[in-house]
């Protein structure tokens, strides 16, 4: 019994353009968004998928949607981005500017240091986990699309490359990637990793 996964991070937004943190910000794609995310129906037409779910939040809603057009996309709260707290909004420069030592603790040190007002990191990686497995319990020998945000495909690849969840910054999923992976008796398998090259041409 194993499920394969399309585990997609959502199209670019105007503050992932302004390379603004934006967690439980509810924004929208833009131009630029939305293209990518038809650039991908292209890429996934021909794949048989059973399932699509996606974060609550509109801007992976949206790609969803654009990629899906006649199925039904079932929305998790789980599946949503780190709170970023008082980072909500910020860019690198305006962090440093107004929260210097918790920015670089944070960066430096995450599964022990906690933003203001936001969300730690234990807490984002059970989160993305519970949702997960209730995603795969629900869809043995199928496959399924899963939209998401880079916090929590950093979660799900940490723990497949057996990389330590304090190093969790060295995954970096690019923005509206595609990555395809196959779960069996509680073990995943990546066979595409962070590939944009749909985007091409």
């Amino acid at each position: 019994m194993s499920t394969t996964v399309f585990l997609i991070r959502h199209g670019e937004t105007e503050w992932s353009d302004q390379k603004r943190y934006c967690g439980f910000t509810d924004i929208e794609l833009n131009e630029k968004g939305r293209w990518q995310a038809r650039r991908l129906a292209t890429r996934l037409q021909e794949e048989k998928i059973h399932r699509i779910y996606s974060s609550d939040m509109k801007r992976t809603l949206q790609c969803a949607k654009i990629v899906f057009k006649h199925k039904p996309v079932e929305g998790l709260f789980h599946l949503r981005e780190m709170n970023f707290g008082v980072f909500e909004g910020l860019t690198y420069q305006d962090i440093m500017e107004k929260y210097p030592l918790v920015y670089r603790n944070w960066l430096e040190n995450p599964l022990d240091t906690a933003i203001p007002q936001g969300e730690s990191l234990h807490s984002l990686a059970a989160r993305v986990g519970t949702g997960l497995r209730e995603i795969l319990s629900q869809n043995s020998n199928k496959a399924v699309a899963v939209f998401t945000h880079g916090g929590p495909i950093r979660v799900i690849l940490t723990d497949i490359l057996k990389v330590d969840l304090k190093e969790i910054w060295r995954i970096e999923p690019r923005i509206a990637s595609l990555s395809i992976l196959e779960f069996a008796k509680g073990k995943g398998r990546i066979y595409l990793l962070n590939d944009i090259s749909y985007l091409d041409g």
